[in-house]
């Protein structure tokens, strides 16, 4: 939109009273090709440090630096202090890589997040929408000269990362260059300490397995695969934490330490910044001996020098799952017989099991998480209509709601509270320029999420205080039926999430709509929302018994609203005529969906009896929690909520069109295709 038209905008929009709402609306991305260009607030200043960062490059003999959008534990998730690409960039997301050469700069990230690219970068840099490294790969080859080398940290390269620039580029005649310091921390002169915290242990009512069980349980994992490790590196946050049930607060709403280790079949070396593990923790890790089960502190920082020395000895053998190992350990560990790799370690791939307790309690934690979104639902719905009441506020209060249940340790990720076209954007996070003023005319979004001692929560709802058009509820009631088509399905055991993904996407599909991000992953027991590998992507396990996983299918209209329904489900078993060891899912988040979105006459019988019976399981387990917390008026407004719906309201029918979707989904949950 031109300048002088978002000016007009502005101008109506303050003689209407809604200022809030046109800000965001109206001139929030930058236009560098107007003169003089222009730049929202959001955008951010880079110009200084990118004229440092260049001056880094001379001596180094490289003619482009690459930045990634991770740290040394390729996290998706990162502390403020590994937040380089933020740093150079300005852009906030938690996906993207940036290049800098010295005459330009520019960013990839993915369909997530380009709105949110185009209102923080400024015009120092081109945004680039493919975040594929053939992608960054082909413009560096455009970009730096035949013979030139291309530095890189290798600490913040993954193995796969950088065979897949090296094939990329290896016709091309520039190659990559390893450069173990960073060059970004060299300008960044605020970069900010590490947190003073020291390590915590989980509760003894929250452990089923002990350390020194799980230690055990991995060696004899090691002794049984055929390749013969002698030793396993962790390098993954959670992998170490889970390993010996500590927590830390290195890393924002994930309850995560700064680590490293390396296990043998009769040595443990934890890599940990030793000042922050407590007298307590030492007699807790048996670091004063050294026997099998001693675990032996080292520094963090020395990782490099010990894996190097451990290597050198002879008939070693060390296992890395590739997905999070640095290319800076991988590149040491040589020659390559000495090293074995698989995607993920044997910590990720049994973890993602949880044990009777880690199930229990996990549900524990979503029912009292269930009473904080059904207090911040009641509240908006009183309050909303009174016309003072914005993203950022409701984002504070359902974060108040969840600090006054037990065990809470807080969000476990920066709320999504999205009003009209700021749903549209599906990872939008409001700020005090782009907040919002919460209004009866327009959808809203919340997606937010807590973390407990006992476990991890996620959820998203979508509501409209006001009259949704039709549009808006056909969109609505085909998220539903997405969610409740995965939510009741029937899988045999070891199935792939891939391969029943679509289900969540055939009632979209139907009309034509669709989403752009995935339908669901894996969730942690008060760690990473985010737990990899569970989910339902290409690359992720197989389905077990005892997994847990969000489903969130949703529709994003542009400009205009959002609209994402997300729950947390467990893989349990399923009663069968016939067959044996099959799964379906049963649902903890326990929250109503808005009813005034549901058209009740799309969904087919069974879509509205599994509704019902969530609604009855909701009142079951959520009505004796919101008793005993003495929410009377909370429970009066679950009740009405969750009332059951006249079955003979359903008239869907299942068309010729879905039929062959649903043959397609048969065949590919059997592998047939």
């Amino acid at each position: 939109m031109p300048y002088c038209a978002w000016l007009l905008a502005l101008s109506v929009a303050a003689l209407t009273g809604n200022i809030v709402g046109a800000v965001v609306y109206e001139q929030t991305e930058r236009n560098c090709s107007a003169t003089p260009p222009y730049l929202p607030s959001t955008a951010v200043n880079t110009t200084l440090q990118l004229q440092e960062l260049r001056a880094q490059m001379l001596p180094m003999n490289i003619f482009a630096y690459i930045i990634p959008g991770t740290d040394a534990h390729l996290s998706e998730y990162i502390a403020p202090r590994d937040g380089r690409m933020a740093f150079m960039t300005g852009f906030t997301g938690s996906a993207g890589t940036a290049v800098v050469t010295q005459t330009k700069a520019a960013l990839w990230t993915d369909s997530r997040y380009w709105v949110q690219a185009e209102r923080q970068l400024d015009c120092n840099w081109g945004l680039e929408k493919d975040g594929s490294i053939s992608s960054v790969a082909e413009w560096l080859i455009s970009e730096v000269p035949q013979g030139g080398q291309i530095g890189f940290d290798p600490f913040l390269f993954s193995l796969k990362t950088q065979e897949d620039y090296e094939i990329n580029l290896e016709s091309s005649n520039r190659s990559l260059k390893s450069i173990p310091v960073n060059l970004v921390d060299q300008v960044w002169k605020d970069r900010p300490e590490l947190p003073p915290d020291s390590l915590t242990r989980l509760p003894d009512r929250v452990i089923q397995r002990s350390w020194q069980t799980k230690v055990e349980h991995i060696r004899s994992l090691m002794r049984d695969n055929p390749y013969e490790p002698t030793a396993l590196l962790l390098s993954a946050l959670d992998e170490t934490a889970w390993l010996f049930n500590l927590r830390g607060n290195d890393i924002p709403y994930n309850p995560f330490f700064y680590s490293y280790t390396l296990l043998t079949m009769n040595e443990i070396w934890l890599f940990v910044h030793t000042d922050r593990v407590t007298e307590d923790l030492k007699v807790y890790l048996n670091t004063s001996c050294n026997g099998a089960l001693c675990v032996q502190l080292k520094g963090y920082d020395s990782v490099l020098e010990d894996l190097k020395l451990y290597v050198a000895q002879p008939r070693i053998k060390v296992w890395i799952g590739i997905e999070y190992t640095n290319y800076a350990l991988y590149e040491i560990i040589t020659p390559q017989d000495k090293l074995m790799t698989s995607s993920y370690s044997p910590v990720l791939t049994t973890k993602a099991v949880k044990d009777e307790t880690e199930q229990r309690i996990l549900r524990d934690a979503h029912v009292r998480d269930a009473v904080a979104v059904i207090q911040l639902l009641m509240w908006l719905e009183k309050v909303v209509p009174e016309g003072k009441e914005t993203e950022l506020s409701a984002a504070e209060y359902v974060n108040q709601c969840r600090n006054k249940q037990k065990d809470s340790r807080g969000p476990s990720f920066e709320t999504i509270s999205a009003s009209g076209p700021n749903a549209a954007l599906a990872h939008y996070s409001p700020t005090e320029e782009t907040n919002r003023r919460l209004t009866v005319d327009e959808m809203y979004l919340v997606d937010s999420g807590g973390q407990y001692l006992d476990g991890t929560t996620d959820i998203t709802r979508t509501v409209h205080w006001g009259t949704p058009t039709e549009m808006q509820k056909e969109a609505f009631t085909r998220v539903l039926k997405g969610n409740i088509e995965i939510s009741r399905t029937i899988f045999p055991s070891g199935t792939r999430g891939v391969n029943m993904e679509m289900l969540g996407r055939r009632a979209l599909w139907e009309v034509g709509l669709n989403y752009g991000h995935g339908t669901g992953h894996g969730v942690g027991n008060y760690f990473g929302v985010h737990e990899w590998p569970v989910g339902f992507q290409s690359n992720n396990i197989p389905f077990r018994e005892g997994m847990f996983t969000s489903i969130e299918p949703g529709y994003y209209k542009e400009n205009d609203f959002g609209i994402r329904i997300e729950d947390v489900v467990v893989a349990i078993p399923a009663n069968t005529k016939y067959g044996h060891n099959y799964l379906t899912f049963d649902t903890v988040s326990l929250v109503p969906y808005d009813r005034k979105l549901i058209e009740t006459s799309l969904l087919s019988s069974e879509q509205l009896q599994w509704l019902n019976k969530y609604y009855d399981t909701i009142r079951r387990l959520v009505g004796p929690e919101l008793d005993k917390q003495g929410l009377q008026e909370e429970k009066d407004w679950m009740l009405k909520n969750t009332q059951p719906f006249p079955e003979s309201e359903s008239s869907a029918s299942v068309s010729s069109s879905s039929l062959t979707l649903i043959m397609l989904a048969v065949a590919l949950l059997h592998n047939i295709i």
